[in-house]
């Protein structure tokens, strides 16, 4: 379940207008606080719920992530990064920055190399952040750091294991969560793409194009997904491309190539991505070359000025999934590399 403090950001918008400047004064008096904390923690009915909400400060006509704004310098805010600080220990990253606010948390179920897993997913204003349970709500570790603003999302349709599917696409890892209900996918997604469309307009920057493919789970496939001969087995390991997330056998993937978005050091990729990846390189060498050099005269040198300007195959067999193959979309499902 998604819970935190948009449920009460939500109870705002349903109160009519007010006093802007009063609101915002009294935002962080104690009483308000004490409000917070009692309608997050969900102490009180929904009936003592209205009452609290009526009684606070004369409504505001404020979107929600103005709101946000607002609650970054709450006692209650900072009291929540605190405690999930807490939950991860020195394993953890601190948190807490300026205007940094936490939002919500939830456990979501990542599919993951061998099997799907429960994670606990805590959405801040900026970024995303989730590890492993040890135990819930009291010890966390494997903490992972997403910046929202090199995220995007794409829903995904239901397999028959997994329902509520999605996916997190970012430069340098791309995976798969679902949620328990459709109604908590709704609202994760809507959560999460407000953020980043707020972030987007609030930095200026463009939405990231560029994704890190998703590794296909491990018992999605029996054999190679390149060679399509190679059995899986206790003794043939399977690997997985990092190019294009594939599960291939060691003969297929005997191939480093450096990938700076994704790591300092060379990594593992399939042949055939191995040979396009080195195309790819030759024709930047090639464009590289193709420049004009910078015009020499024989006129004496002089200082540049201010604003000087400086100029500075084979074709690949048939394979049985090509690498442009997308396994996550509703066209192909996981089942169908069974068939």
């Amino acid at each position: 379940m998604f819970r935190g403090l948009r449920k009460v950001i939500t109870c705002y918008q349903h109160i009519k207008t007010a006093d802007k400047r009063r609101i915002t004064r009294e935002l962080n008096s104690q009483h308000v606080q004490d409000a917070f904390t009692a309608v997050v923690k969900e102490d009180i009915s929904a009936t003592e719920k209205q009452v609290v909400l009526e009684k606070m400060p004369e409504a505001i006509d404020q979107s929600e992530l103005e709101m946000v704004d607002h609650l970054a310098n709450t006692e209650i805010n900072s009291q929540r990064i605190a405690a999930v600080e807490n939950c991860f220990g020195a394993s953890g990253q601190p948190l807490a920055v300026p205007g940094r606010v936490l939002l919500g948390e939830g456990i979501l179920t990542k599919e993951c190399r061998k099997k799907p897993k429960p994670r606990i997913f805590f959405l801040f204003n900026d970024i995303l952040v989730y590890g492993s349970i040890v135990i819930n709500k009291r010890k966390y570790n494997s903490q992972h750091i997403i910046p929202l603003e090199d995220v995007t999302l794409e829903t995904l349709p239901d397999t028959l294991q997994m329902k509520n599917r999605w996916m997190i696409k970012t430069s340098k890892k791309s995976f798969v969560v679902s949620a328990a209900s459709l109604t908590e996918r709704k609202e994760w997604i809507s959560h999460l793409e407000e953020c980043i469309r707020h972030l987007l307009t609030k930095t200026g920057r463009q939405p990231s194009t560029e994704h890190a493919a998703p590794w296909i789970p491990d018992k999605a496939t029996d054999i190679c997904m390149r060679c399509t001969q190679t059995k899986f087995s206790t003794l043939t390991r399977r690997h997985h491309c990092r190019k294009c997330g594939f599960v291939v056998c060691a003969d297929c993937s005997r191939q480093r190539f450096l990938m700076p978005r994704l790591s300092p050091k060379p990594l593992r990729v399939c042949n055939l991505c191995y040979r396009q990846l080195l195309a790819e390189k030759k024709k930047e060498a090639e464009a590289d070359r193709r420049q004009p050099e910078p015009i020499s005269s024989a006129i004496p040198a002089y200082e540049p000025s201010s604003g000087d300007d400086s100029d500075k195959s084979d074709d690949d067999k048939a394979e049985q999934w090509p690498a442009d193959t997308e396994f996550y979309t509703s066209e192909v499902s996981w089942s169908s590399f069974h068939s």
